[in-house]
């Protein structure tokens, strides 16, 4: 068992090895899946011949590391390539072009449907918000979308989620750790403001690069048997994810039971309404470059954060725009001290402020590629790091600081 970890200056050496790896993926997004394989391969050797994981060394540690692992990585690749076809199920639903009719015709337009994806991942995972919402945005707007504005859309699905127990993977982590769900609900007095903040620049950035589609084709109807489809398939997450929670220690927990409810459901759907499988090559990449940041994450020694305060929150927000919010937030549930609804916005919201930050990011670009760019993204979506401090503040000045001391 190794108990010193090579550092330096204090910082063990894992941690320059996975900021090598990012800045890799933000300065070569043409190749970021190979860059992510790349640095998950050097990580996983360093650790095998000079560190530990998490105090056990070897092959049999990595064994162990990856059987604790497994069933979230798996739920994330099922998920990101299956709400990849999910989402194409709604775009050929032709709903998205039958939006314009119901909203209006300028940038309250795109506004709207900024808040549709904040609701949506209320309830849904942010993944399948994000991926619906870039549906959406592509039938708005002409498949012509201003990098701030997919900026704005993930940040929609993560604000969205960050204030329910079923709407992100954090704070449905510390649902199961006993954290009440009120706790988080108060995560929304923060993510509110913030929506409107960057919701309202975002929209009218949108609409000055390119107009909303004022009306709907003539001719053109809903297809029903697609938005069945739709609603089963979330129907299905949904539950299995509620029954999941409630019955923490079941078999549901050794496996990666939401992506292969929605993959049944959709495969159960195949024979009477087809998926466009064309989009899997692509998904998959996405999916495989997400799973490959999460477990090279998963990796870093993250046992050493300062103690709670409202500032080492909100500094846990930027954090999360570069570094996996998840072991981050297993982190802070083990060390306790938090008020937990200020750190379910922060490591929920605060990875919207580059697309990489998030799973929502990393699919949504997957379907626009030109959102792999950090510059692009930083400058385009500046409004979402505001949007970000901005709430946070109000979080502060509306309820102020109440850690939880028992924990």
């Amino acid at each position: 068992m190794h108990t010193d970890i090579p550092a330096v200056a204090g910082i063990p050496i894992e941690f320059f090895l996975f900021a090598a790896v990012l800045a890799g993926v933000a300065l070569l997004h043409h190749h970021a899946l190979r860059v992510a394989l790349i640095g998950l391969a050097a990580i996983t050797v360093y650790k095998l011949l000079f560190s530990s994981f998490h105090g056990d060394s070897g092959t049999g540690a990595l064994g162990s590391h990856l059987a604790r692992e497994w069933v979230l990585l798996v739920n994330l690749f099922l998920l990101i390539v299956g709400f990849a076809l999910l989402a194409r199920h709604f775009e050929e639903s032709r709903v998205p072009i039958l939006l314009p009719a119901l909203l209006p015709d300028d940038w309250r337009g795109g506004f709207a449907m900024l808040v549709m994806v904040f609701v949506l991942s209320s309830f849904l995972d942010n993944i399948a918000a994000a991926l619906i919402g870039g549906t959406m945005a592509s039938a708005l707007y002409q498949r012509r979308v201003h990098v701030g504005f997919l900026a704005a859309i993930v940040a929609a699905s993560n604000a969205g989620g960050s204030g329910s127990v079923v709407g992100d993977t954090t704070t449905t982590m510390m649902w199961i750790d006993g954290v009440r769900p009120l706790e988080v609900l108060e995560a929304y007095v923060a993510a509110v403001p913030a929506l409107v903040f960057f919701g309202v620049i975002a929209a009218r950035q949108q609409q000055a690069y390119q107009p909303i589609v004022k009306d709907a084709p003539a001719g053109v109807f809903a297809d029903v048997r697609r938005l069945v489809v739709v609603a089963t398939v979330l129907a299905a997450a949904i539950v299995v994810n509620v029954i999941g929670q409630t019955h923490h220690g079941s078999i549901l927990d050794r496996m990666p039971a939401i992506g292969l409810a929605v993959w049944a459901v959709l495969l159960l759907w195949a024979p009477l309404v087809a998926p466009d499988w064309r989009v899997l090559p692509s998904a998959m990449r996405g999916g495989l470059f997400l799973i490959s940041l999460v477990l090279a994450a998963s990796m870093m020694p993250v046992e050493a954060l300062p103690s709670a305060s409202w500032v080492v929150a909100l500094g846990l927000g930027f954090v999360s725009a570069v570094f996996d919010n998840i072991p981050l937030t297993a982190l802070a549930l083990r060390q306790g001290g938090y008020d937990w609804g200020y750190l379910a916005y922060a490591v929920g919201f605060g990875g919207s402020m580059i697309w990489f930050g998030s799973s929502a990011g990393v699919a949504l670009a997957s379907q626009f590629p030109e959102a792999r760019s950090a510059k692009a993204w930083v400058v385009g979506g500046w409004h979402v790091a505001v949007a970000y401090v901005l709430g946070f503040a109000v979080l502060l000045l509306v309820l102020g600081w109440h850690p939880d001391a028992a924990r």
